[in-house]
């Protein structure tokens, strides 16, 4: 005799739910998935602009420079201790922290025009004048945990 298959199913154990443990509710079975996204995702990573105001307050900053008739050659040198900053970063003020700022910093447009705000204003400084038409060269590079940005600053003094 041949049992059908809605005999079949009828045969399995039925789960009484007791009074002191409920049943599980049913699980959703795996499913899976052909749809696609329109857009793309992805994670940037940048200079903090808090951070970044908090690093230019405690920079130490180096000049030199001369004026050559009218004209003014000089450069700045502007160094970044982060150990002296750990109580204020929730990154690991360590060499790996300084070079990934280095790697950063010469592409980011705010990190760039400070530092030659910073350099420019120097250059005026030891100039004694208003210098015009300058240029700002600006290299980055780690050492250990400190951070040096190097600006050559050539500009004309206007009479």
């Amino acid at each position: 005799m041949a049992v059908s298959a809605g005999a079949r199913a009828s045969r399995r154990p039925i789960r009484l739910q007791s009074a002191s443990r409920p049943l599980p509710p049913p699980r959703k079975g795996m499913v899976a998935t052909r749809r696609l996204s329109v857009f793309q995702r992805r994670v940037e990573t940048g200079v903090s602009p808090t951070t970044l105001e908090l690093m230019f307050e405690q920079a130490r900053v180096v000049s030199e420079g001369q004026l050559d008739g009218d004209d003014y050659a000089g450069s700045t040198m502007i160094s970044f201790d982060l150990p002296k900053m750990a109580a204020r970063l929730s990154d690991h003020p360590d060499a790996a922290t300084a070079r990934r700022f280095a790697e950063l910093a010469p592409d980011d447009a705010r990190v760039r025009a400070r530092a030659r705000a910073v350099a420019y204003a120097e250059a005026r400084r030891l100039a004694g004048g208003t210098l015009i038409q300058p240029q700002i060269d600006l290299e980055v590079r780690a050492r250990g945990p400190i951070v040096h940005f190097a600006l050559n600053v050539e500009a004309s003094l206007r009479r």
